[in-house]
């Protein structure tokens, strides 16, 4: 190199045009000129997978979770008001005061038991849901998939009338549709001076229900809460009020005010308590979930030390060249460092690339596998939902981005500091 390339190379800013020059040169060298191309890729390929399969995992948790929490809670109440105001008129005026509460949507009176459930080809076990026509309506979840019959004669009639409202899978189990006739017995409905006995009565059915998830679809039936306190003895009472309110996430903050509310004698509870070990075991599996994914993902950062170090290795001839034209330590480091850097930052963004279009397309996709398989990948008898849901967290997959960007400028770092400290002497000796 020429003096004046010698003092351009001193005065050259750092990750300058040649030292990126030289980088690119670097990597993209054959390995008959001393280059790592094989190893490159590897690198490449096994930190672009990673992250993908990260990113993918990470959004499927997050889409599941989101599912079943918008299922469940859409279905189920958000806070429940248990005590002493569900007896007689003061349930409903705590639940006129309830709804009063800002962020209150829904206060419904229920009752909630279980009944033996008989139709023309099976017998089989249910949970009956007896609810006000009007909080029923306001069930959007329930009264917005209908499907098939309508919601007009329910709660129609003396004591709310006889008309029912069925999941869709137990009215197929049952052998039923609307129009016809379900029989349902009650274990203690009837009270006599030896105590309960139980009661069967026939219902007719006037709706069929699907909310997407079996386990309720396959179980519930909808009664009138007039006829619901009647047929199971519960005389004027109910067995909690229901609340639901606008953000289901700030329903434990919500608890004091609808207590307030309520009165003195009630007791309030959120969905989080009530199923609390269910919710507890979903969110340590995701942490869980994450930490080893992001652990492949730093092992697959690993494999650019390895092909950093034979670079370095190879190149030990040019790295004392240049320090001998007046190239420092630093333009060493920071040449090696962009050459493995490079691969890092390409695979990151090749497998967030990959990641995200897979997460919004994984509906075409998972039919396109069903397609091929002739079998349903994701069946709705064991994961309660009907599809793959996918529900990209950006800011997590900016956690995930930064976290494969670390990894691997960190794994670049030790060759790079060998590179720069070589001594041009020792590597010249024998040239």
């Amino acid at each position: 190199m020429s003096e004046a390339a010698r003092g351009l190379a001193g005065r050259a800013r750092p990750f300058g045009l040649w030292e990126r020059m030289l980088a690119i040169r670097y990597l993209r060298a054959r390995r008959s000129q001393g280059g790592v191309g094989l190893i490159s890729v590897i690198s490449f390929i096994g930190i672009t997978l990673a992250v993908a399969t990260l990113i993918i995992v990470m959004s499927v948790m997050n889409g599941f979770r989101s599912e079943l929490l918008s299922r469940i809670l859409g279905f189920q109440g958000h806070v429940y008001v248990t005590g002493g105001v569900l007896d007689g008129p003061a349930r409903d005026l705590a639940a006129a005061r309830i709804l009063k509460v800002p962020g209150v949507i829904q206060a419904a009176p229920i009752i909630e038991a279980q009944a033996i459930a008989v139709g023309p080809s099976q017998i089989t076990g249910a949970l009956v849901r007896g609810i006000r026509p009007s909080d029923l309506r306001g069930t959007t979840l329930v009264s917005g998939n209908i499907t098939k019959g309508d919601l007009k004669g329910f709660g129609v009639g003396d004591y709310g009338g006889d008309v029912v409202v069925v999941g869709e899978r137990l009215a197929q189990t049952l052998g039923v549709a609307p129009g016809d006739t379900v029989s349902l017995i009650s274990p203690s409905g009837g009270a006599t001076a030896f105590g309960g006995t139980p009661l069967q009565k026939a219902y007719t059915v006037g709706a069929t229900f699907s909310v997407g998830m079996s386990q309720y679809d396959q179980a519930y039936i909808y009664m009138p809460l007039s006829q619901a306190q009647l047929f199971f003895g519960r005389e004027d009472t109910a067995d909690a009020i229901e609340v639901r309110v606008a953000d289901p996430d700030n329903a434990a903050k919500m608890k004091a005010a609808i207590n307030t509310a309520a009165g003195p004698a009630a007791l309030v509870t959120d969905w989080a308590q009530r199923d609390s070990s269910y919710w507890g075991a979903l969110q340590v599996e995701r942490v869980v979930m994450r930490l080893i994914l992001m652990l492949l993902v730093a092992i697959a950062a690993m494999n650019i030390i390895s092909g950093l170090v034979m670079l370095v290795k190879n190149k030990g001839r040019d790295i004392a060249i240049l320090r001998t034209i007046g190239a420092g330590q630093g333009s060493i480091l920071r040449i090696f460092f962009m050459a493995g850097a490079s691969v890092g930052v390409l695979g990151t963004l090749a497998g967030l690339t990959i990641g995200s279009l897979f997460c919004v397309y994984i509906g075409p996709i998972q039919g396109a596998v069903e397609w091929v398989t002739g079998q349903a990948v994701f069946s709705s008898d064991v994961y309660y939902l009907s599809r793959v849901p996918a529900k990209v967290d950006w800011a997590e997959v900016g956690v995930i981005v930064s976290w494969a960007l670390g990894m691997s400028f960190l794994a670049t770092l030790p060759p790079a500091l060998r590179a720069s400290k070589i001594d041009p002497v020792e590597a010249l000796r024998y040239e």
